[in-house]
């Protein structure tokens, strides 16, 4: 009775209860595309399927070309954060009437049912003329027409590099609905978070441009321009049909100076690249590169799923969108291929494995980071201790910055764009190096090919990766997963001090960060030989397998986190030791590292008087 009345009074907080569901929205669109006002007009059908276990009386679209004008809340929000993108700055203000960007709804109707609807700039929300039931199923019919805004942040017409049209986050396209309700996240210049549905999209325009996106092409004798045999007849406009299945955005590009190449690789898959010709020497040099690392993705984090992948010149830098990428163009080979990579990289971590970016960016770009790193060093010829290293200082810097926020910060509501970047990129990459740290490479491994089986084509959330990580270790990880993600605790460890003890050595180590962890412990002998010590932490109860980096010794007795302070005991005397030092392999992310070695004889981390009581030493039970 009491879930009942809870059910009536609030259904939005039952509904945060249920079980795991996903919406489903089918788009066939029909564009008619006016490259001499850079306008198009628009018919939409979205079939809204509810999976959830709600009755829902309204909906929202994204209308991303609003924020393209003046006064619009990226306008506003890019003037008054202390560290705006250079790339808006003060722009969007200075836009004339025929640079903005805009979408105007003119019709929508469900069902043959005219809906009601309110628009408050970027966000429609519709009034469902009658109510959606659970499982049932409608379709939304829209009329529209819009203004393709000056390139200014993602989307826009005449980039830097001259490329005519990147047409990217515009269409009015229906916000999500999970566990957590609707999610109509007005666009101020963060991330994005689209529900799966196949897309059937029409662009009719110019004959003159060559056009590349998201899908396949459906008519490619017609369309010619490397997709077929040029047609027979050019008619002044040509008609690009569009196909794609289960993907959660539709992109694409145009410039009637496109070059066009295209592969296929022994997965199936065909790879597309649009560039203009002023970049073509580069572009090709990109090709075999990138085709290499589009394989090895295949290989170590799940099978792409989708026919084919485009990599297009546009945009402001690099995007991701499903089954393609906007790129700029580096000066070199090695830029170039990094962005066509980690833009690439995230059609499995945001386009099959579609976590809410908006509320989790490290979840995709943090994600991606790393797979850009692991990819890369697999292709470097002279490969760096810690490919990760980066990610590391830039973490390093922001932690000492004063300026961090947790990662369950909103994307859009970070208090500096810097912090966003280093958090989301760095931090976020550096959540999977630490889970490497802790329960050993071999089960990170494994846990992100699981990750991916248990999780493409849906929506994961932060508690689904903690869960897959955990049965795959046995270990228990929520204690780091919370630290790392809900606070801004750091690691900091040193090595006190080292002491001879009737031909033994104690070894002293402090924890001075608030975030406890297992340590790596290398000792160097004047023989040459090295041993590292690996304590586990008590509250991951269990222990990381041997990796074979060094010989091991496995302390038995954990490291209890409340204690700051643990004693261990070598079984040689200190004048065999050259050198004992924190983390060998240099991928704890610990924010000083200048106290992590102790040279006997030659330095003391900790001053006699900065030693804490005996009794917050474990396991020394001396007096």
């Amino acid at each position: 009775m009491r879930l009942l009345i809870l059910s009536v009074l609030f259904p939005m907080l039952v509904g945060a209860q249920h079980a795991y569901f996903q919406q489903r929205a089918d788009y066939v669109m029909d564009i008619a595309f006016d490259a001499m006002n850079h306008t198009f007009t628009g018919k939409q059908v979205v079939t809204y399927t509810n999976n959830s276990p709600d009755t829902l009386s309204r909906l929202y679209y994204h209308l991303y070309f609003n924020a393209f004008q003046p006064g619009s809340l990226m306008d506003i929000r890019s003037r008054t954060i202390p560290d705006p993108d250079a790339r808006v700055g003060e722009r969007i203000r200075d836009l004339k009437p025929e640079e903005v960007g805009f979408h105007q709804v003119n019709s929508l109707m469900m069902d043959g049912q005219k809906m009601q609807f309110i628009i408050d700039g970027t966000v429609l929300q519709a009034i469902l003329p009658k109510p959606l039931p659970p499982g049932g199923k409608c379709r939304i019919a829209m009329e529209f027409n819009s203004q393709v805004p000056v390139q200014i942040r993602r989307s826009g017409r005449n980039n830097q590099e001259k490329v005519a049209y990147t047409i990217t986050q515009w269409y009015p396209k229906v916000a999500v609905y999970d566990r957590d309700g609707h999610h109509p996240d007005p666009y101020v210049g963060r991330e994005f978070y689209g529900e799966f549905g196949d897309f059937e999209v029409n662009i009719t325009i110019d004959s003159k441009f060559v056009v590349g996106g998201t899908g396949t092409v459906q008519n490619p004798d017609e369309v010619g321009h490397g997709y077929g045999p040029d047609p027979k007849k050019q008619s002044k406009t040509i008609t690009w049909k569009f196909k794609a299945q289960n993907v959660h955005d539709f992109a694409w590009a145009a410039d009637p100076e496109f070059m066009h190449d295209k592969e296929k690789l022994p997965s199936g898959v065909e790879l597309h690249y649009l560039y203009r010709p002023e970049v073509k020497a580069l572009w090709k040099q990109l090709q075999p590169r990138f085709s290499q690392a589009f394989a090895i993705a295949n290989g170590v984090f799940g099978k792409y799923v989708y026919p084919q992948f485009s990599v297009i010149q546009g945009g402001d830098g690099g995007m991701e969108y499903p089954m393609c990428t906007m790129l700029t163009t580096p000066e070199d080979l090695a830029g170039l291929t990094s962005v066509a990579v980690h833009e690439a990289l995230h059609n499995w971590y945001y386009g099959m494995l579609a976590s809410n970016e908006a509320k989790h960016p490290w979840m995709d770009e943090g994600f991606t980071t790393y797979a850009q790193y692991f990819i890369l060093d697999s292709m470097a010829t002279v490969r760096p201790k810690n490919p990760f290293e980066g990610s590391v200082k830039s973490y390093i810097r922001l932690a000492k910055s004063g300026k961090e926020e947790p990662l369950t910060t909103h994307a859009d509501h970070y208090s500096h764009n810097g912090a966003y970047g280093t958090s989301s990129y760095s931090k976020g990459c550096l959540y999977l190096t630490q889970l490497g740290y802790i329960m050993g490479e071999k089960h990170l491994r494994k846990g992100l090919q699981r990750f991916y089986d248990e999780w493409n084509m849906r929506h994961p959330a932060p508690a689904d990766v903690t869960r897959i990580m955990e049965e795959v270790s046995g270990m228990e990880l929520d204690w780091f997963a919370d630290a790392w993600t809900g606070t801004t605790q750091t690691i900091d460890y040193s090595v006190a001090d080292a002491r001879d003890n009737s031909g033994k050595t104690e070894v002293l180590l402090l924890r001075k960060g608030r975030l406890p962890m297992p340590i790596d412990l290398v000792i160097n002998l004047k023989d040459g030989k090295q041993v590292m010590h690996h304590i586990p932490l008590d509250l991951q109860r269990g222990t990381r397998i041997d990796e074979g980096r060094y010989p091991q010794v496995v302390n038995e007795v954990a490291w209890p986190w409340a204690y700051p302070l643990y004693m261990l005991t070598l079984p040689y005397p200190i004048a065999s030791i050259q050198s004992v030092a924190i983390d060998p392999s240099g991928r704890l992310a610990d924010v000083l590292k200048d106290d992590n070695t102790y040279v006997p004889g030659s330095n003391k981390n900790l001053a006699p008087e900065e030693f804490p009581a005996r009794e917050f030493i474990f396991p020394f039970k001396g007096k």
